[in-house]
């Protein structure tokens, strides 16, 4: 499962550096401290049209997610090509080719 467990702390990496207003979340008022850095989990999941609890367990290794997933997760990350790459890898898909990663939407301008 070592590899589930590497594909769930690139998803918390790639999540932390993610800042909420980058992707249209308008902070709260009265503005509030945000516990962790980057996107919250349940924020994540909402924009990659996920369930929290699924979310949860692909970063604690417990699932194996589609490549439906992993393309929905790139988009929401806003991840480049060679990210997007990383998560495929990481899960063990084959890398894709550029026209694909270009057909998930994934490392296009928003």
């Amino acid at each position: 499962m070592r590899t589930n467990d590497d594909f769930g702390a690139a998803l918390r990496e790639y999540r932390a550096r993610l800042k909420p207003e980058t992707v249209g979340i308008r902070p709260p008022t009265p503005p509030t401290t945000r516990r962790v850095p980057g996107l919250r989990r349940d924020e994540l999941a909402r924009l990659a049209g996920v369930s929290e609890e699924h979310l949860k367990r692909l970063e604690q290794g417990r699932r194996r997610p589609s490549r439906a997933v992993v393309d929905s997760l790139a988009r929401a990350l806003r991840l480049d090509h060679a990210e997007y790459a990383r998560l495929c890898l990481l899960v063990g898909f084959t890398a894709p080719a550029s026209s694909s990663l270009e057909q998930a939407g994934v490392g296009s301008p928003p």
